[in-house]
């Protein structure tokens, strides 16, 4: 299962872009967006999906 990120609570702050080891995360004319088919929840990269942990905004990067 993928990540999403909740359009209404994003800030739009980046702040995961550069963090997601398989780029699925990008900006989409109003606000960052996870590519279900590419997000791999980080599993085998790292402890816990790393959107998730550099995210300032609770709630905003949720199981998909």
């Amino acid at each position: 299962m993928a990540y999403k990120i909740i359009a209404k609570l994003c800030t739009n702050c980046a702040a995961c872009l550069p963090r997601c080891p398989n780029q699925a995360i990008s900006f989409n004319k109003k606000t960052h967006v996870i590519d279900p088919g590419t997000c791999q929840e980080c599993e085998g990269q790292f402890d816990m999906p790393q959107c998730l942990e550099v995210c300032p905004i609770e709630d905003c990067v949720v199981p998909a």
